[in-house]
């Protein structure tokens, strides 16, 4: 038996509306309660390719249906552990300017609405004041840098 980390690859998507907020979700770590705030997004299905997966995902997390995915921006290896199982996750960064609005995460998975436990929309300043644990560690300064030059001509790795 293996002690590899199981590989999973992953979409994240900055949704970002007219303001320059970024819409992230509240998670806590069921094993530690250790709590982040990330992006939306999630795991591929078997057979999807990347852009269908965001689209999927933003719309079941936060109702938006339709999303008109921008381009891909970064990407990022991260290698953890949820629910007693190590993951080697491959996530694909996209971001959407979208008008701002409410999440309705009506149509979350069961595991969504267990694992996402609040949402809000949160300007540069406020990432950068903040003393929660941002998803990845310097999206504060990411997104400055984004907001500023523009997406990139092929996606940066983000680290951790």
């Amino acid at each position: 038996m293996s002690d590899a980390p199981r590989l999973r690859h992953a979409v994240r998507v900055l949704l970002l509306d007219e303001r320059d907020r970024v819409l992230l979700f509240r998670g806590e770590e069921p094993d530690t309660g250790r709590a982040f705030w990330f992006p939306a997004g999630g795991g591929l299905e078997e057979g999807e390719d990347v852009q269908s997966a965001a689209v999927r995902e933003v719309t079941e997390e936060t109702g938006l249906a339709d999303v008109a995915l921008g381009p891909e921006v970064w990407r990022r290896r991260h290698v953890f552990t949820w629910r007693g199982i190590q993951w080697d996750q491959r996530e694909r960064w996209f971001m959407a300017r979208v008008v701002h609005f409410e999440p309705d995460g009506a149509a979350m998975t069961e595991t969504e609405t267990e694992d996402l436990t609040a949402c809000r929309w949160w300007t540069v300043v406020d990432l950068q004041a903040t003393t929660d644990e941002l998803v990845p560690r310097d999206l504060a300064a990411l997104l400055v840098t984004l907001l500023a030059d523009g997406p990139p001509p092929i996606p940066i790795d983000v680290g951790v």
